[in-house]
């Protein structure tokens, strides 16, 4: 591999790519500041962020109440909405500036695809899709990835090249605490940035709400167990004012979209509580819930690997399982409303 633009002498702290959509700081920019805190606190390193857009310089106090000690931003009308030409060349001029030692951006579809651009224009490696991160000595990042269905857990690190880059799944880390109090540097630059870098024109820009099920308090999960039917499933998670989610086979099998999915290919999940219903339990799939504040998990058969990791077991059919439950929680509230999350 042919060496980076820089090397790792030069470079020094940890950056944050901060994505925004139409003024709003994402959820996994907070999530890595706040990661990026506690690494950069055990080291004795700064937090950078790395804001692009028009008009959003009112999102930089947001990110370093959440843990940034400097925020750059690089306003220009051509960064209004993302393109992939325009920002990376913008977020490569202000890198190649800073020359952070690390670079962490979401594993979201635009952090994805930006990430890949800044990596071939900085000549360095990117590990993709972490799990978890850790600093060794001598600011040596090392990235934790799952790969082979959840068989093989692989730690990863980029020690010749810099930046050292990573992409972060969305709810991985939780999200820090905002101290108001916090002091840090904003610095304006601005960008070189010409029509002529559009290599792409953006005619309209259409938002579709989704469910953010890696937001909710309360999941209700289904698996292969299901069988398709999701009506108990659905009921149950109404009444508990909470998401439905599901496993990768619920989805392959075409019972329902991504946008549900949870575990190593989908989201992954923080909730109070967490209903699993009829899923086995493979590593691809808990990865996302393990971090549940209480478990329960429901399977017919005792022996299921879902039951090691949760915090109340129910052996049996969820379809015997569920009406009773789904009944007495109509019956305690008398009127057989929906509850408050």
């Amino acid at each position: 591999m042919p060496k980076s633009l820089y090397e790792p002498e030069d470079a020094k702290g940890l950056c944050v790519y901060l994505e925004q959509d139409q003024g709003r700081l994402e959820s996994v920019s907070l999530e890595l500041l706040g990661k990026s805190r506690e690494l950069a606190d055990s080291a004795g390193l700064a937090v950078t962020g790395l804001l692009l857009g028009h008009a959003v310089e009112g999102l930089a106090p947001q990110a370093i109440a959440a843990g940034a000690d400097e925020v750059v931003v690089a306003q220009h009308t051509l960064l209004r909405m993302y393109t992939t030409s325009a920002y990376s060349k913008v977020a490569t001029q202000v890198i190649l500036d800073k020359k952070p030692d690390i670079l962490l951006l979401g594993a979201t579809p635009n952090g994805r695809d930006l990430a890949g651009r800044i990596a071939v224009r900085l000549r360095t490696g990117i590990t993709a899709d972490c799990t978890n991160l850790e600093l060794k000595p001598g600011s040596l990042l090392s990235g934790e990835v799952t790969g082979f269905g959840g068989g093989v857990l692989a730690y990863i690190e980029c020690p010749d090249h810099r930046p050292q880059m990573a992409t972060v799944r969305p709810g991985v880390f939780p999200p820090p605490e905002p101290d108001p109090e916090r002091e840090g540097r904003i610095e304006k630059v601005t960008p070189e940035l010409s029509e002529a870098d559009m290599t792409t024109q953006i005619a309209d820009h259409v938002t579709q709400e989704m469910p953010d099920i890696s937001r909710a308090p309360i999941i209700v999960a289904a698996g292969r167990g299901c069988h398709g039917d999701f009506s108990l499933i659905n009921e149950l998670a109404a009444l508990l004012g909470g998401q439905v989610g599901v496993t990768r086979v619920a989805v392959d099998e075409g019972w329902a979209g991504r946008d549900r999915q949870i575990g190593q290919t989908g989201f992954v999940c923080r909730p109070k509580l967490a209903i699993i219903c009829g899923a086995s339990g493979a590593f691809q799939f808990t990865v996302g819930i393990e971090k549940a504040e209480i478990i329960v998990a429901i399977n017919d058969d005792a022996e299921a690997p879902i039951f090691e990791g949760s915090d109340y077991c129910v052996v049996g059919d969820l379809f015997r399982v569920l009406p009773p439950l789904v009944a007495a929680i109509k019956h305690a509230r008398g009127n057989g409303g929906q509850a408050s999350a």
